[in-house]
């Protein structure tokens, strides 16, 4: 009897493993112990809370997705948002191929609005305008007060006109999520693969009442990083100071990702005021339009004379890791 309990474990994993190759799956290699980060590690696909928050002809489905932690944290995926909370304001369409409005400039499309999208913050302020574009979604507030939210979570891709009245100096704050088809695997079905990483990236110009830009997005912003996936070895992922890197990790398509893993981390409940102390988060990385691939959409390419002037460039921005970071927070106060 002393024998057969010895051999008994070892005879369970070696039919685990024979099933496991029946079923055309292989078995992860990176063990939990690995990873020394401070993040919660989930494996696996997230279970699925609302199959699509919105339906756009061509658009992905952009589902929101329940992921729990091996130490049994539950996280939402891809992120916390307001999509749904109608007291959360939708910005205003720039261009938007779900709803067919497509204007042509940028001047266009501010003489179609009647000044009802503007949020009030400070009575005695002046009327700032912001041109965004996310890839894919974003949130804004304005010294805590929220001022605009994306009109697509996900695809096809648009861009945003938000209007808010402030005194300076004031503070932008901003969740950006790169959506995933895929739950809690931060990937989705492109290029002929199920489960392609696919990329983020947000670019913002803000200009105040006499037409002047007096902030656009770039290194000087500060961004960190929440959830990041897919990882197919932890051992990968590490951590400098604030610095949440996952640069040698494989990005690389893959036909199944099922046992991949992703990381989370809990995001302060303060981030969107003014009084939070962002000063020991990195700087946001700064990244070229040809590697967030926007030249042939023209939610970017009508309003390059916004995003791209020769004095004053706005840069694309995200954490150190624009594809496999799937959650980011950016700050900047304008003085």
């Amino acid at each position: 009897m002393k024998n057969i309990q010895k051999i008994t474990p070892v005879l369970i994993l070696a039919l685990l493993s024979l099933a496991a190759c029946k079923n055309g799956t292989k078995a992860v290699q990176t063990n939990i112990e690995q990873y020394k980060g401070t993040a919660n590690v989930s494996q696996g696909p997230a279970e699925i809370l609302t199959k699509n928050i919105f339906e756009c002809d061509r658009g992905r489905k952009a589902p929101i997705g329940k992921a729990t932690a091996l130490d049994g944290s539950v996280w939402t995926v891809p992120a916390e948002v307001n999509f749904s909370n109608t007291d959360f304001p939708f910005a205003s369409d720039l261009y938007n191929p779900c709803t067919k409005v497509e204007f042509k400039s940028a001047d266009e499309a501010l003489k179609a609005l009647d000044g009802s999208d503007i949020v009030e913050i400070d009575a005695d302020g002046e009327i700032i305008t912001a041109f965004v574009f996310a890839d894919n979604y974003f949130e804004m507030y304005i010294n805590g007060t929220p001022v605009g939210k994306d009109n697509v979570p996900f695809t096809e891709f648009n861009s945003n006109i938000v209007r808010f009245k402030v005194k300076k100096p004031f503070t932008i704050a901003m969740k950006l999520v790169d959506w995933e088809e895929n739950s809690g695997l931060g990937s989705e079905n492109n290029r002929g693969k199920a489960f392609h990483p696919g990329d983020g990236g947000m670019v913002a110009v803000f200009k105040d009442a006499k037409n002047e830009i007096i902030a656009t997005t770039n290194s000087n912003w500060k961004a960190q990083t929440f959830y990041t996936a897919p990882l197919k070895d932890l051992s990968c992922a590490t951590e400098k100071g604030t610095l949440r890197l996952s640069e040698n990790c494989n990005t690389e398509d893959s036909d199944d990702g099922t046992t991949y893993y992703a990381l989370h981390w809990k995001t302060p409940s303060d981030w969107q005021t003014a009084a939070f102390d962002d000063s020991e988060w990195p700087n946001s990385t700064e990244f070229s339009n040809q590697t967030i691939g926007v030249d042939n959409k023209p939610s970017y390419t009508n309003f390059t004379d916004i995003f791209d002037t020769t004095a004053n460039d706005a840069k694309f921005i995200w954490s150190t890791n624009v594809i496999l970071d799937n959650e980011v927070i950016v700050r900047y106060t304008v003085k």
